[in-house]
């Protein structure tokens, strides 16, 4: 486990984005994109749209994965 972000770029609005995940999280994104056969662009900007404004978009990704497995 690594433990250190990594900044990647997403495209939000036809406007690029830089969200720092720790690999393990940008994994599970990327694993959750496929089983929703959605591209992870797509996938993020659902996230970005349902999200608090007072939340951060990184954070409201790791809670969204977190809610994924669990259910």
């Amino acid at each position: 486990m690594s433990g250190r972000p990594v900044k990647r770029s997403l495209t939000l609005k036809g406007h690029r984005t830089s969200v720092s995940l720790e690999d393990e999280f940008w994994l599970a994104f990327r694993d959750i994109a496929k089983s929703k056969n959605t591209p992870i662009n797509a996938l993020a900007a659902e996230i970005d749209v349902e999200r608090d404004p007072d939340v951060g978009l990184a954070s409201a990704i790791r809670v969204f994965i977190l809610n994924w497995y669990r259910s």
